[in-house]
């Protein structure tokens, strides 16, 4: 989907302020935002890519108007509510209004092991890959109404494959649900100016990752 989230490449959002490195938070909230986010996890309502729909699906002011955790608290809320865990009147009254339903529940040692586990997200598929490295592809033109790692920046561009990754989980089917429907995964590498036009530096490199459903031969 086009939402605020997908923002690569677009003017009039000022300059981009880097900040010092290891500098992850700005207030206590953050953190104990990102800790709520990730241990609530455990009760397996649902998966990575949903999270990050929920995130990315906020209407585009509020996404715009919010800071990064504030997005993320967002997000957590409409899961909550999503998987009947939290009624959206709790949310709005600040205030437990029914018993909850019990879910399993992280200590610290189980978070530790959780946050150093390797999820592996690839997966056997049937069918050969359709590219190889140094093949010339297009991406396709897509606007789904649903979920995307295709961004929007780089649909209709020319670019060559750096890598294949092998078949790997499809977000765009899994953050709708349980269905993976693995693809193969590629590395895919444009220069600035296909993506941006003769204004981009001319040793400007992006690579992104495109499942095969995004591309077309070139």
């Amino acid at each position: 989907m086009n939402g605020a989230a997908d923002l690569g490449g677009m003017m009039g959002f000022g300059r981009v302020v880097p900040e010092p490195e290891g500098e992850y938070f700005h207030a206590d909230w953050e953190r104990r935002a990102l800790a709520l986010t990730l241990a609530i996890a455990a009760a397996g309502r649902w998966n990575i890519d949903m999270s990050r729909h929920a995130r990315e699906s906020l209407p585009p002011a509020e996404y715009l108007g919010s800071s990064y955790y504030a997005i993320w608290v967002k997000g957590l809320e409409r899961l909550l509510v999503a998987a009947g865990l939290v009624g959206a009147d709790e949310l709005e009254q600040r205030r437990v209004l029914r018993p909850c339903e019990p879910v399993r529940a992280w200590t610290a040692d189980d978070a530790a092991a959780a946050m150093a586990a390797v999820v592996p997200y690839d997966r056997p598929v049937d069918t050969p890959a359709r590219f190889a490295a140094g093949d010339a592809v297009r991406t396709r033109v897509l606007h789904p109404t649903g979920h995307t790692r295709l961004p929007r920046y780089a649909r209709g561009k020319a670019g060559v494959v750096e890598r294949v990754h092998g078949a790997h989980v499809l977000p765009d089917a899994r953050a709708h649900g349980p269905d993976e429907r693995p693809q193969w995964l590629y590395t895919v590498r444009f220069t600035g100016r296909e993506l941006w036009g003769d204004a981009a530096a001319p040793d400007l490199g992006v690579t992104i990752e495109a499942w095969e459903g995004y591309l077309d031969p070139a």
